[in-house]
């Protein structure tokens, strides 16, 4: 079987503390990445989500993107993490009307896209009421999804539904179903295994989880999880005040088997995504390993470079091709 051909990139802003946007791309051109997932930076005027920034801070960070030699691979967005329902259910989650919601944050996050040059889109499916079961809730969802999906087609823009914990997509069974009931070539999953895991869902378990999305899979982002069994590991991260976030060659091996066989749908979804515009299949990096949260992570620039180097072994382990900047010949020799 020839070699999988995928893009790296990853969560800048889990690098630097101070999240600064020249920090973020210098520590990402250092390790030869040449794309990244924007979500949290400080261009200047202080630390935002990039729902928030201002023209001027959307043109520096261009403008910064030029000399570094950097592209934006997605827009991480908060989109779909609002409750489906206006109800008090003992989180802080917010509800939006869904006509505001569409016309305010989906389509900020929509023009976010096209003044990054970007055609990735990350997003969520909904909470439904804290505690009660996900399934009754999937129409309404699928059908507001649909709509938000559909507002992003008509702008050439893709809509990565993220699997994770609480939201009516946070397995297997029900993300695939949302997928199904969507019904568009812009809408398409993003496996995570670490959420799974992070579920209590076994390497195995996670894996079966990860075969049924794969009708809908677009592309993958990356975290280590230490299952609870591994205790010797966990009483190490609690002294140190981590979460259970580790670089990928550690722990289980959910990632080898997900990976494993992700190489294989690699080939057609390139051609699917390069047809939409999009430059190829992203791997991205998210590691959380000193920290991670509902709506971000941190890893500092040591730990992501570590689970960086952890992810690019396992990738030459499975023979995935991928290109650094300034590392290719290097690669090639050995």
């Amino acid at each position: 079987m020839s070699r999988a051909e995928i893009i790296l990139s990853g969560f800048a802003d889990e690098g630097p503390v101070s999240k600064r946007a020249e920090e973020q791309l210098t520590m990402m051109r250092a390790l030869g990445l040449s794309y990244y997932t924007i979500r949290f930076v400080d261009v200047g005027q202080g630390l935002k989500n990039v729902m928030e920034l201002s023209d001027e801070e959307i043109g520096r960070l261009n403008e910064l993107h030029n000399d570094y030699e950097m592209k934006v691979s997605c827009i991480g967005s908060p989109i779909g993490k609002v409750k489906l329902l206006d109800q008090d259910d003992g989180t802080q989650n917010r509800y939006v009307p869904f006509d505001e919601y569409l016309d305010n944050d989906v389509q900020r996050a929509i023009n976010l896209a096209k003044a990054f040059d970007t055609k990735l889109l990350r997003g969520f499916s909904y909470y439904h009421p804290n505690g009660t079961d996900p399934w009754p809730h999937l129409d309404q969802a699928a059908e507001q999804l649909k709509k938000i999906v559909e507002r992003c087609a008509g702008e050439g823009i893709i809509y990565g539904l993220e699997v994770e914990s609480h939201l009516i997509g946070g397995d297997g069974d029900t993300l695939a179903a949302l997928h199904e009931k969507i019904g568009s070539e812009y809408c398409y999953i993003i496996e995570d295994v670490g959420n799974m895991e992070g579920q209590g869902h076994s390497p195995d378990s996670a894996y079966e989880h990860y075969v049924k999305m794969k009708p809908g899979l677009g592309w993958i982002h990356i975290k280590g999880f230490n299952t609870p069994e591994n205790k010797p590991m966990i009483e190490a991260a609690k002294a140190r005040g981590l979460t259970r976030f580790i670089p990928v060659d550690r722990g289980d091996a959910g990632h080898e088997m997900v990976l494993r066989d992700f190489r294989t749908l690699v080939p057609d979804l390139d051609k699917k995504f390069k047809r939409l515009g999009v430059p190829g299949v992203f791997v991205d990096l998210e590691p959380h390993v000193k920290g991670g949260g509902q709506f971000g992570g941190f890893s500092g620039i040591d730990g992501f470079g570590v689970a960086f180097r952890a992810l690019c072994k396992l990738l030459d382990y499975l023979d995935y091709d991928y290109h650094l900047t300034g590392y290719e010949d290097l690669r090639r020799e050995e």
